[in-house]
C-alpha cells in the first residue's frame, strides 16, 4: 500500500540503527520537529513499547 519493498525495515536498521535511533534522528527532541517519545518509548522508560526476548 505504501510502495515499500519487503526488506525496507532491514535496510533502515543496517543504515542508521534500531527504531529508537531512527526516531531520534528524524523526529526526536533534538530535531526541528522536537517530538518527545512519550508513550512511544520503551516500557522500561515509561512507554508502551515492549520487545519480547528472542532466544
Amino acid at each position: 500500500m505504501l510502495g515499500l519493498d519487503k526488506d525496507w525495515a532491514m535496510r533502515i536498521i543496517k543504515s542508521v540503527g534500531n527504531y529508537a535511533e531512527v526516531f531520534e534522528k528524524n523526529i526526536g527532541e533534538s530535531t526541528p520537529i522536537g517530538l518527545a517519545r512519550g508513550l512511544n518509548a520503551q516500557w522500561t522508560n515509561g512507554g508502551l513499547l515492549y520487545t519480547p526476548p528472542f532466544r
